[in-house]
């Protein structure tokens, strides 16, 4: 009787593989979750919850160490000690934050999609966000440019 064999997938397949479909979230290194971050800044944005429907409104008002041309953190490793309700993603709380614009890497892989086109992870080139229109930059404006009463002024009109 002759031996069944199954199509196997090479091993250096397995390796072409990018981390993000190879890797779950909560399995990630410091350095792929880190890699994950698209540039984009939205989730810098400041942004309102209504307390009795859940929907949030988003401004153009940043947090104030948003580089708003970088669309980086001029503070990342002590912005949990210079703003204190910044918040640090972790896998287990991804599905939860509705308000993560549904570009966010984090929320596309938590969901179960792949990342889009003009992830720079994607790409391979970190202009890649801006050119696509996706990310704060000239768009965002730092809250210290801002009066707090003023922020209303700053509304986006569509979810991001």
């Amino acid at each position: 009787m002759p031996v069944k064999t199954y199509p196997t997938r090479p091993i250096s397949a397995v390796t072409d593989e990018p981390f993000w479909k190879t890797t779950a979230l909560d399995q990630m290194s410091r350095a792929q979750w880190e890699a994950l971050c698209d540039g984009c800044g939205r989730c810098c944005l400041q942004k309102f919850q209504d307390g009795k429907t859940g929907k949030v409104t988003y401004t153009w008002v940043s947090c104030y160490l948003l580089d708003v041309q970088a669309c980086h953190c001029s503070g990342y490793g002590n912005r949990t000690t210079l703003v204190p309700d910044c918040l640090i993603l972790t896998p287990e709380q991804i599905p939860r934050l509705r308000w993560l614009p549904r570009t966010c890497a984090y929320r596309r892989l938590s969901e179960g999609r792949d990342l889009d086109a003009w992830h720079p992870l994607v790409s391979g080139d970190p202009e890649s966000v801006h050119r696509a229109g996706i990310s704060v930059r000239d768009k965002a404006v730092s809250e210290v440019y801002v009066h707090p009463e003023d922020v209303d002024f700053y509304t986006i009109g569509y979810p991001l």
